[in-house]
């Protein structure tokens, strides 16, 4: 009897319902926890708050932006992943290992996927197949850049326009949302300066922006957000591998997450982000992950 039951419950078990309809994750470049708590930041702050945080997590070493957010969208550390550069050099190909979008569309090819970025050089990311829509300060094809726009630099109340609509519209599964003035800022007036604190300001109110489209679209009651970075910094740079550099937030908020929880786990990594987005998702991740589930922010 308990075998034939087993056998009854066997398709269920195998279209168990993923954990959240939709994840959104925010990268706030160059977002240092430490000095992200004395700016403006109300959205940001609230979402803390209310949901499951860290301000202790950690990124890869060195702590540059594309290795860093390679490691925050591919579940792995640099060695695996290999993208050891930090600026568009189309010569150099794509990321060689699969990122979250790709494992998701291999699982589930009906899933709607995009990635918002403030950066160009978030190109070497975009794996065919991956992403319904890669857009930086408007949508592009994968015929190649122009050489004019290998520099190209979108700020975050551009990135937050060209995504709320897309979110109105499609409603992704898995969308990426990257904002890069709190970087721009501390290499040109140095991290904590006003300039900076300005500038994360900014970053939170386009962020007010994207949560008002995730509410008006319905979702947001099946929706989960994770929000960090991808390097703090001190002074004018964050290359060096201490503290002030290697630090980041991580926030989740939404469906399932644990209300007003401070994370006691101390080695949340940024590749553990990759690995959360699936686990949410009830996508399998690929035995070579170095990452693994936040379990701890989820009920």
């Amino acid at each position: 009897m308990r075998f034939l039951t087993l056998l009854l419950c066997l398709p269920t078990l195998l279209l168990a319902a993923p954990r959240t309809e939709h994840v959104f994750i925010f990268s706030f470049d160059g977002g240092n926890p430490t000095i992200l708590q004395q700016a403006e930041m109300p959205n940001f702050k609230r979402l803390a708050a209310e949901g499951a945080h860290s301000w202790q997590a950690n990124t890869i070493i060195p702590s540059k932006t594309l290795p860093s957010h390679t490691s925050m969208l591919t579940g792995v550390d640099i060695a695996k992943h290999g993208i050891d550069w930090n600026d568009y050099f189309p010569l150099r190909g794509l990321v060689k290992v699969p990122t979250a979008f790709a494992i998701a569309k291999s699982a589930r090819p009906e899933l709607t996927t995009a990635l918002f970025c403030g950066k160009i050089k978030f190109r070497h990311l975009w794996l065919k197949g991956s992403l319904d829509t890669f857009d930086c300060g408007g949508p592009y094809t994968d015929a190649p850049i122009p050489a004019s726009e290998e520099k190209k630099l979108v700020p975050a109340q551009q990135v937050a326009a060209q995504a709320v609509p897309y979110i109105l519209e499609k409603k992704p599964q898995l969308c990426f949302i990257h904002f890069p003035d709190i970087d721009s800022a501390g290499h040109k007036n140095g991290w904590g300066s006003p300039e900076q604190m300005e500038a994360f300001k900014v970053c939170d109110q386009a962020l007010g922006q994207i949560l008002n489209a995730i509410q008006q679209t319905g979702i947001q009651d099946n929706s989960t957000l994770i929000l960090s970075a991808d390097h703090g910094g001190k002074d004018k740079s964050h290359f060096d591998p201490i503290v002030n550099n290697t630090t980041i937030p991580w926030i989740a908020w939404g469906k399932g997450v644990k209300k007003q929880h401070a994370l006691q786990k101390k080695t949340i990594m940024t590749y553990d982000t990759a690995a959360t987005a699936l686990w949410l998702l009830d996508i399998p991740a690929p035995a070579h992950f170095d990452g693994e589930p936040v379990a701890e922010a989820f009920e």
